[in-house]
């Protein structure tokens, strides 16, 4: 009887299903058992190649190439883990392999790996699919007890291919156009730039507001106060001058008010539900400071490495309902800080369910992240990890407590002519506000002098009632502009992209949709801030100059979230089976060829700043492209008869096949300098040069830069080149 290869996503990942399905004989880039060998990707084996890698008249950007739009774009292996696909593609190939097991990432992604390294091996053996959604040593087990046909997912691959295809074809085609058109390197995507387009937006919403002045009128009656309102006024408490506001303080100032109206409502304020990722990747940002990409990172590690949560890249805030007793066993198995809080997530000793929390047809690829059922042990995660995991478990708690009850309670009194609005909250059941959503919750901040009073208990009031205005005083202030963007704030404003289309019928088909996938979003805030188009400021996003620059050349077919929502939720339908992927790359060509055209005919009447961090391009016109320049003297450390050529963001030999690369960011990070031709031709020479700020050599395959001062060399990318 042959074996059964099982593909994981990472080592990490593959040696932990290895441990469970009794693999623990070390072969050559897998483990090895009785029935089962487990092997794994180093994240993606296999990408599309690059257009010069299909025809070398590509290799110089040329607007009679454009645009490039190939029947079928080729796989090609990545050089930097050539090795380990050489592997894989041994192990599931060999005539002992009867069938193999797909278990990357259970997710669009981690479909898409897997399915790229089974085309370019060519293999073509029977394979099924293990879908879990946490790495505990029991989860692995019933997943596999619950193996799927392979087929059950190429909906899933379909949607995964056309996103990788459709970046390819958008990002390639009007990347090397508006780079011609302008003469700038300009990176354009199909999600990334409406993305921009939103920190653009809101840029310039701060730039052209003009504040306007206003006043409020507060009067004091004795034992509560009221504001001053008029629904004339937009909003309905500012007025315009002091002087009108001076008037009416004037008038009503040791005047008799009489209560016109005092009603209370007993009002509930639901629990906040589970947390799907951009949900955690908000509060985190709120609450902790982590940006959207560290947020990501630290539930990774508390998926793969500790096995303390469950699958983060997940878009569903529900559990369904046979997830009730592993909630169950989840909240008896936390740590005793959190024991205090698990009874009032119980009814008669059964767990306090409703469809804010368990709904099976809002459960999508995977449930909301909680914590896993196991015995965390606190003490071995990272102090931003420990943080992360109080976060998920307290909301898990909340997430099942009752809802908060208050009495609202709205009073208007009116003074001669003059009406003044008072609202009152008395909490009657705290709920779920006992849980406090984080261990060291930050302390309230003071009202400064002048700011209304936060609503609180009222004195028992009647209409009918009658108070003498004992004070009445006039503050001045002006109208705020719209606050920058945050991750958090640009996070939702992702997520809830087209709300304000004025096509109803498109907003109801969006919803839920967006620009990106919560696996995505944080990758491409990432990129924006890599390509310069954005910038970070404490936890401020901003668009930098260049970004509004591209939003300004862009079309609105490109830059709105409109086409990308279409796109998002067209993708959702492909993995559904409910649309044809081909009939959606038809479109995607088509918008390729738009863009091309619409770079090649708009007036060119912007400028961008020159960047000096990337290579210029030659000539002038749209009959420019971009040519690689040789490094003088430099010689490739790997082959040793390829030339170095320069091109935007790295080093790369010349000599086909090789993988010599050298990131010219590589060092920046940790405080060195950005590479240069210089810098390279000396450094492939010396090994070592000495600057005013530190070392720089090679070392194991590394570049490395040691700053003066310090004995830990700084490394951004950890394999810049290998023999």
């Amino acid at each position: 009887m042959g074996k059964i290869v099982v593909v994981a996503e990472k080592p990490s990942v593959g040696r932990d299903i290895a441990r469970v399905i009794g693999c623990g004989t070390r072969g050559d880039g897998c483990l090895i058992g009785d029935k089962y060998i487990v092997t794994w990707a180093v994240g993606h084996l296999v990408t599309l190649v690059e257009p010069d890698e299909m025809d070398e008249k590509y290799k110089k950007w040329r607007f009679d190439t454009l645009p490039i739009l190939p029947e079928e774009i080729p796989l090609k292996v990545i050089s930097g883990t050539r090795d380990q696909y050489s592997k894989v593609k041994k192990l599931i190939n060999d005539k002992e392999t009867d069938s193999l097991i797909c278990a990357t990432d259970a997710g669009r992604e981690g479909e898409l790996i897997f399915r790229y390294i089974y085309e370019k091996t060519g293999c073509k053996k029977p394979f099924s699919r293990l879908w879990i959604s946490s790495m505990t040593d029991e989860a692995i087990r019933e997943g596999f007890e619950q193996i799927r046909p392979g087929a059950d997912y190429d909906g899933l691959y379909a949607s995964a291919q056309c996103r990788s295809q459709a970046d390819w074809l958008v990002g390639m085609n009007a990347s090397r156009a508006f780079t011609l058109k302008y003469n700038a390197l300009l990176s354009v995507g199909r999600v990334q730039t409406p993305t921009l387009a939103i920190l653009v937006k809101r840029r310039k919403e701060i730039e052209n507001f003009k504040p306007e002045g206003y006043c409020t009128v507060n009067a004091d009656f004795g034992d509560y106060k009221g504001t001053y309102f008029s629904e004339k006024l937009e909003p309905d408490t500012h007025l315009k001058t002091r002087a009108e506001a001076d008037a009416i303080a004037g008038e009503v100032k040791g005047k008799e008010g009489k209560v016109i109206l005092a009603e209370t409502t007993r009002k509930r304020d639901l629990p906040p539900q589970l947390y799907d990722l951009t949900s955690l990747q908000r509060d985190a940002n709120k609450q902790l400071g982590f940006t959207a990409d560290k947020t990501l990172k630290i539930a990774q590690s508390l998926y793969e490495t500790h096995k303390a949560l469950t699958y983060p890249r997940t878009d569903s805030r529900y559990l369904p309902p046979d997830m009730i007793p592993r909630v169950m066993q989840t909240m008896k198995l936390l740590p005793e800080a959190y024991q205090q809080y698990v009874p009032g997530t119980q009814r008669d000793g059964k767990l306090a369910v409703s469809k804010r929390t368990i709904d099976a047809t809002k459960v999508t690829d995977h449930h909301a992240i909680i914590p896993t059922a196991r015995k965390a042990d606190i003490g071995k995660f990272s102090e931003d990890e420990r943080k992360l995991y109080d976060m998920v478990a307290r909301r898990m708690l909340i997430a099942f407590y009752p809802a908060c009850e208050y009495d609202a309670t709205k009073v208007v009194t009116r003074v001669g002519e003059h009406d003044f609005r008072t609202n009152g909250r008395v909490i009657v059941d705290n709920g779920w506000r006992d849980v406090p959503a984080m261990e060291n919750p930050p302390k309230a901040r003071k009202k400064a002098k002048g700011e209304e009073e936060e609503e609180g208990p009222l004195p028992p009031l009647q209409e009918g009632d009658t108070r003498l205005v004992k004070d009445a005083a006039v503050k001045e202030d002006q109208t705020k502009p719209p606050l920058p963007h945050t991750d958090a704030s640009l996070l939702a404003a992702m997520e809830t992209a087209g709300k304000d289309l004025d096509d109803e019928e498109l907003v109801r088909q969006m919803k839920g949709s967006g620009i990106g996938t919560p696996a995505t979003r944080a990758a491409i805030i990432e990129r924006l801030l890599k390509v310069g188009y954005a910038q970070r400021r404490g936890k401020t996003l901003n668009a930098t100059d260049k970004g509004v620059l591209l939003i300004e050349i862009m079309p609105q077919e490109i830059a709105s979230p409109e086409m990308t929502g279409r796109w998002e939720l067209a993708l959702h339908d492909i993995t559904d089976g409910k649309q044809d992927a081909g009939r959606f790359m038809d479109g995607i060509r088509n918008m390729s060829r738009f863009l091309v055209e619409y770079a090649k005919n708009t007036a060119s009447a912007v400028t961008f700043p020159e960047d000096e961090r990337r290579k210029k391009y030659s000539g002038k016109g749209t009959g420019s492209g971009y040519t690689r320049t040789v490094v003088e003297g430099a010689v490739c450390p790997v082959c040793g008869k390829g030339k170095i050529e320069e091109s935007p963001r790295a080093f790369n030999c010349s000599e086909k096949g090789c993988g010599c690369t050298l990131w010219k960011d590589c060092l920046t990070r940790g405080g060195g300098p950005e590479l240069t031709a210089k810098l390279v031709s000396m450094l492939l020479e010396k090994k070592e040069l000495k600057g005013s700020t530190g070392i720089m050599k090679i070392a194991d395959g590394n570049i490395q830069f040691i700053p003066n001062g310090k004995d830990t060399p700084s490394v951004n990318r950890s394999m810049i080149y290998k023999k």
